[in-house]
């Protein structure tokens, strides 16, 4: 409906946000007179909202290790930072980083961990000690190559394609991901020069297991496959030029780069032993960090 309408500015009845749910639930389970549960564990907590935390914080109940959290803060690409602390949830003094990589080869993940600080600290000056991480196994380095044009980098994209799969990668085990919506269109052209079928993954779908799965960065979180092609790493798109424009002060503009290299960071990452970065020259400020 047009945006002045009556309809546009009603809300149906009984419906309400996904924060005002949360809000609600934690002042509901704040008044229980037993725990729901007697042990919760949390995964991917860097992208955990204030409003899921409170609510995981009732649950939890103050009770001695009522909470259990894993998370990688170099991954934080859906919430803004803030204090945990502040809400209830005190982890100082007792955290762990883990130091062993079981799931990307040595050299994917020596060359994503040059990207982010070997030091990362949250709000409450909890520091992520990124140094001394290890992997079990080793691979061939990445590969990270620029082009004249969109053109020469779809067709390069194409040959690796082509090739992973005459070494016998199926389909289901390659991802192939870009910056955002915009850049798609060349993911979907690498692929299907390839003679490959592909699924679009988003926060609707996921990875079938059967087809080249293509997508913007965000929506790589939580998979794996076993060779990646990161595409479209172009001088204005990683970090991404409107955000850059948008930033209001250098506090903001540093947050926008963290953000950036951590998104990019998500993106290699999800290569198990394969990986090409590709890129229109001049390319993306970023991938000079990926280099030894």
């Amino acid at each position: 409906p047009p945006p002045n309408s009556r309809a546009a500015r009603s809300t149906p009845d009984k419906m309400i946000s996904e924060a005002e749910m949360f809000e609600q639930l934690a002042r509901r389970v704040a008044t229980l007179s037993r725990p729901t549960f007697d042990h919760i564990v949390v995964d991917e907590s860097q992208d955990v909202s204030v409003t899921r935390l409170r609510f995981l914080a009732a649950l939890g109940g103050g009770r001695p290790n009522g909470l259990f959290f894993a998370g990688d803060l170099g991954q934080r690409i859906f919430q803004q930072p803030f204090s945990w602390k502040g809400l209830g949830v005190d982890v100082r003094g007792r955290s762990t980083t883990l130091k062993v990589n079981y799931r990307t080869s040595h050299q994917i993940r020596g060359a994503a961990d040059r990207l982010l600080p070997t030091v990362i600290r949250d709000v409450d000056v909890l520091a992520d000690e990124r140094k001394g991480t290890v992997s079990v196994f080793e691979g061939p380095e990445p590969l990270i190559a620029l082009y004249q044009d969109e053109e020469a980098e779809i067709e390069a994209a194409t040959k690796f394609l082509r090739a992973l799969v005459a070494e016998g990668a199926g389909p289901g085990e390659i991802g192939v991901f870009v910056r955002d919506a915009a850049r798609l269109p060349r993911a979907r052209r690498a692929v299907e020069a390839a003679g490959l079928d592909f699924v679009e993954v988003s926060g609707q779908s996921a990875s079938d297991g059967s087809r080249v799965s293509i997508g913007a960065m965000h929506f790589a979180k939580g998979l794996e496959f076993k060779a990646v092609v990161v595409m479209a790493c172009d001088q204005d798109a990683l970090p991404l030029r409107e955000r850059v424009q948008a930033a209001g002060d250098e506090v903001e503009l540093e947050d926008v780069y963290e953000g950036e290299r951590q998104l990019l960071y998500v993106a290699c990452t999800r290569a198990r032993d394969r990986l090409f970065i590709t890129g229109v020259a001049p390319g993306s400020e970023f991938l000079a960090d990926l280099q030894p």
